[in-house]
């Protein structure tokens, strides 16, 4: 079904437009593959596209604005396709009325040339690919269209994608078909649909800060005067708070029968502006996954709370960092992000993480300084790098996190914050001293579990204080120009 581009000056009917023409994409992609399970012999090959938006300008004037976007750079043609309108309406409502005033233009919206693949058709609890045969499986190759990679890479976030002559510039860092693939790669890797997430976003790599911030949950959805209504596990298990009705669909939730590989827990308020969990387990690769998916959700901030080792001897343990800078050790950003590329401390995360650490612990002055690092942090892949050789070498990590005055090391944070920096996510990174591998003061399991019980509460309460006073900043603010690059896309 096409539609013919149609000029809006009115975000809201741009809007309706939008998911107007995804719905009725949607709905011939789904009535068509349920045919085909049941056995229908299709005679054509079955098609439906993305929606588009596309601005056009002539000049390089544009209101005064205080924000770093919504705005395209200069003169020329910018398009973008959309997806999930139902899910994305606000996102899409606030950067389609920030174009509409800075430019003063119309909007286009219609049917684009790109295919949606029947994979991200599916409805939430549809599992149909199971009910084939895998010659019907294979059948579908020939007629429905399947995910194509080539339309879903990070060319754009990346600052490599250079439009071919007569094409559109982008209008956002993703793609419809790069989005539906991160919500697909969302639902597996975290057990919980995208539609839970929230704005703010935890990253920790033990479990201990999970157990506790479901405990928090549960405390506070006790509490019908709490600030957030409700609380999500994995398997979409719903918890509202007191004093709430349950809604229609909360019944669909049901606990796995086995955790997945980075579960997710969230805090929930209507505006979207409450806290996801997630933890990420061990290593740049699972930091760099998933945070590869969630940044399509264009969340306010994400921060890292978790354990590392202390690199200096005035160090004790359960103190803590707070990252300023980052050595990247860890390698899995470098064909996207080179080495070259600093990695800047966003000052309005460090003011509130700062901040935050106070509040929680009551802490002033001195006595503040006395708990708390400001310093380079360093993130590596060998999680055994203590056991490199140390003789006959040219380089030693020792050397070279000496070199960097670094003052902590783990496996995530610069990976966390790299991807937060290449896709314009605002980040920060709060870490907690859990051994002194440089100086004899290595992990035992008697006195692990100890440090474990006795810092977690407070360093999680300190990451949810930290939210509470980023929810307060300006987007504006946080969306700061440090991290929009030269001709930068539009969209938020």
């Amino acid at each position: 079904m096409f539609i013919a581009p149609a000029r809006f000056d009115d975000p809201a009917a741009a809007l309706t437009q939008a998911q107007a023409i995804y719905q009725g994409s949607i709905a011939h992609l789904r009535e068509s593959l349920q045919r085909f399970i049941a056995g229908e012999t299709l005679t054509q090959r079955v098609r439906a596209y993305y929606p588009f938006v596309r601005v056009h300008t002539n000049t390089v004037a544009r209101a005064d604005s205080r924000l770093s976007y919504g705005f395209v750079s200069g003169p020329g043609t910018y398009e973008t396709t959309l997806t999930r309108p139902e899910l994305f309406a606000g996102y899409y409502l606030e950067q389609f009325g920030l174009l509409l005033r800075n430019h003063g233009m119309q909007l286009e919206i219609g049917t684009s040339a790109q295919p949606i693949p029947v994979h991200f058709s599916f409805a939430e609890h549809d599992h149909v690919e199971g009910q084939m045969s895998a010659e019907r499986r294979l059948l579908m190759r020939d007629l429905f269209d399947l995910p194509d990679l080539a339309a879903m890479d990070d060319g754009i976030a990346n600052g490599t994608f250079e439009p071919s002559p007569g094409e559109p510039q982008p209008l956002a860092l993703f793609t419809a078909p790069r989005v539906d693939y991160s919500l697909q790669r969302l639902r597996h890797y975290t057990g919980t649909g995208p539609e839970h997430f929230q704005n703010f976003i935890l990253f920790t790599n033990y479990q201990f800060y999970i157990d506790q911030f479901v405990k928090l949950g549960h405390e506070m959805m006790a509490d019908a005067n709490a600030d957030y209504d409700c609380f999500v596990e994995p398997g979409n298990v719903l918890t509202r708070r007191a004093g709430n009705p349950a809604l229609p669909g909360d019944a669909l939730g049901s606990a796995p029968p086995r955790l997945p590989q980075m579960p997710a827990y969230h805090l929930m308020r209507p505006d979207s502006s409450g806290i996801t969990m997630v933890n990420i387990g061990v290593g740049p690769a699972n930091a760099k996954t998933i945070t590869d998916h969630i940044a399509v959700l264009r969340p306010h901030a994400w921060l890292m709370l978790g354990h590392c080792a202390g690199l200096r001897n005035t160090q004790e343990l359960g103190d803590y960092v707070l990252a300023h800078g980052y050595v990247r050790e860890d390698h899995v950003l470098d064909e996207d992000l080179p080495l070259w590329v600093p990695i800047p401390a966003l000052a309005e995360v460090q003011q509130a993480l700062e901040q935050a650490l106070a509040d929680v612990t009551r802490l002033e002055g001195y006595e503040l300084k006395k708990i708390l690092r400001t310093g380079t942090v360093a993130s590596t892949d060998n999680r055994n790098w203590e056991l490199l050789p140390k003789r006959n070498v040219p380089s030693t990590p020792q050397r070279r996190f000496s070199q960097s005055r670094a003052v902590a090391l783990d496996m995530e944070s610069a990976t966390i914050a790299a991807n937060g920096f290449r896709f314009r996510v605002p980040y920060g990174t709060l870490l907690c001293v859990s051994d002194k591998p440089l100086h004899g003061e290595i992990k035992l399991p008697g006195m692990a579990n100890t440090f474990y019980r006795e810092r977690v509460d407070q360093h999680l309460r300190i990451g949810m204080r930290a939210v509470e006073l980023l929810r307060q900043e300006r987007p504006g603010r946080l969306h700061s120009r440090k991290l929009r690059s030269f001709a930068e896309v539009a969209f938020q």
